[in-house]
């Protein structure tokens, strides 16, 4: 039986794991009208005094705990390989979850996340948060009903001191992976993958070449040896060339190509939303609405599999799950 939200109480939500980005979960949440911050999450007492003295929010050590405060919905931005048995323990009490990106340290774990969430008729999302910059959905327009032949995404940056259990292919470019998916509405179905470890133990350098189900070539390069973070992405369809910049949120295109060489450019109108607002509040609809989330665990496990194949570092086709949907949540 599916668990009903009352759309006139506030949702009760809570965080798991307060790192970086559990910290900023915190900080919009703390701020977002309509529902209730129940508090965070996290066995580092660092973390939780410094939660609490800048939110002014409950903070206890273990999920137990935050459980027992009262939740409808939590997000979880702990250590991915604890991912798997903390959306159990919440989707088990029928509470609701966001789950950080990667969904689970296996693409054996992530399903059975989604099989729990769908028994229990609870929501899933998956937090791909890159999908909410205003550039990113920009482009995705710009695109819309194109006849897309290739995509070039680049995500490099310095090695990041917090990284200690995965390279750059999980923490950056499952971003991208599920970019290529959503820009195209197509599986990938091959995977080339170049990967190297410079300076770093796991890879820092990874060229990453597919194709998808519908034809369209795509590539990322990404690593943690670039002084500086850049994110671009290009996509080139029979129609218009379109280049955005992910952190400066630039978007132009070019269109009106002639033989002898001339075209015209334009801005792109970019929104100004905080992504991981956005993501949330995305989140927070499809609980009380019950409707389908904005990153179904069937998408983030796809994404998983698809950056899992580039690790084995080998050529491989992927199938990849039909998704069919979350359970209606009553609102």
């Amino acid at each position: 039986m599916v668990q009903a939200v009352e759309t006139s109480a506030p949702l009760r939500i809570g965080v798991i794991g307060v790192g970086t980005m559990g910290s900023n979960h915190a900080r919009v949440l703390a701020g977002l009208s309509g529902i209730e911050f129940v508090g965070v999450a996290d066995p580092d007492r660092g973390q939780r005094e410094l939660v609490t003295r800048v939110l002014g929010c409950p903070a206890v050590n273990d999920l137990e705990a935050l459980l027992r405060l009262g939740v409808d919905a939590v997000t979880i931005a702990a250590p991915t390989h604890l991912h798997h048995n903390i959306a159990l323990t919440c989707i088990g009490r029928g509470i609701h979850v966001l789950v950080e990106k990667p969904i689970a340290s296996t693409v054996e774990e992530g399903r059975e996340i989604i099989a729990a969430a769908r028994n229990a008729g609870v929501t899933l999302m998956v937090g791909h948060v890159e999908r909410f910059n205003p550039a990113v959905t920009a482009i995705k327009e710009a695109i819309r009903g194109e006849d897309i032949l290739s995509i070039a995404i680049t995500r490099v940056g310095p090695f990041p001191p917090r990284m200690s259990n995965v390279g750059v292919v999980i923490d950056l470019a499952v971003h991208d992976i599920d970019l290529i998916r959503w820009f195209t509405d197509s599986d990938i179905v091959e995977v080339q993958p170049q990967l190297s470890s410079a300076v770093a133990e796991r890879e820092d350098i990874a060229l990453l070449q597919f194709r998808t189900a519908s034809g369209v070539l795509a590539h990322i390069n990404t690593n943690w040896l670039t002084p500086f973070k850049a994110r671009n992405v290009t996509v080139a369809t029979r129609g218009k060339y379109v280049m955005g910049d992910l952190l400066t949120r630039q978007v132009t295109e070019c269109f009106g190509f002639q033989p002898d060489g001339a075209y015209s450019m334009r801005h792109v109108s970019v929104g100004h939303d905080e992504p991981l607002r956005a993501e949330l509040i995305a989140f927070i609809d499809a609980v009380r609405n019950g409707t389908p989330p904005a990153v179904t665990g069937e998408e983030g496990v796809a994404s998983l599999e698809i950056a899992r194949r580039c690790l084995e570092g080998r050529p491989a086709a992927v199938k990849t799950p039909q998704h069919k949907g979350p359970r209606r949540v009553a609102g």
